[in-house]
């Protein structure tokens, strides 16, 4: 049985990236600087199974719409190949060393997954927190096989309609990304 708790949904890769932002305007990049001869060299490796990688990145929905950014912020911190980010921005960072940025497009499937119809499951009302009966809600459901987010879908007499999907199931995912360090492995 899943315990639901109220809370603000942060947006989960996988993990759960920091700093959603209010969709607005977007800040322009720094530009980039020229490399110098006083400059360490990137480092030889690159990313890579095992790496320890800190992101710089801006999401965005398939409408330009930033869904989630930590530009200026605390890094996105991962292991690379641990499955801790969407699989297809995994496979689109293999490779790259401190300092290169990347825009990266993951389909549905190599992201979130598709929207699975069977993916609804109805509680007693009782269930979840009054101020959570509002269609849209967004909750944390903890489970045996951990915490994830769910959203009302629909408030009935005596139940409450719950969609498991992921918020970002079913979408197309833009990132624009800068690595800011690699370690390991």
């Amino acid at each position: 049985m899943m315990t639901l708790l109220r809370a603000a949904v942060p947006l989960a890769l996988g993990l759960v990236l920091p700093s959603a932002v209010a969709v607005g305007e977007e800040k322009a990049p720094p530009p980039a600087k020229e490399p110098s001869l006083s400059e360490p060299a990137k480092d030889i490796v690159g990313i890579q199974s095992g790496s320890t990688v800190e992101l710089e990145y801006t999401l965005k929905d398939g409408t330009g719409a930033i869904i989630s950014s930590n530009t200026g912020q605390t890094p996105l911190r991962y292991v690379h190949g641990q499955h801790q980010i969407p699989p297809g921005l995994e496979r689109a960072l293999s490779g790259l060393h401190a300092g290169d940025r990347k825009a990266v497009t993951v389909a549905p499937e190599d992201g979130f997954g598709p929207i699975d119809p069977e993916a609804i499951t109805e509680v007693p009302k009782e269930s979840l927190p009054s101020d959570a009966l509002v269609v849209g809600t967004a909750l944390i459901a903890k489970g045996p096989q951990g915490e994830r987010p769910v959203r009302v879908k629909e408030v009935r007499e005596k139940s409450v309609v719950l969609d498991l999907n992921h918020p970002l199931a079913g979408q197309t995912l833009h990132f624009d990304v800068q690595v800011l360090g690699v370690s390991g492995p």
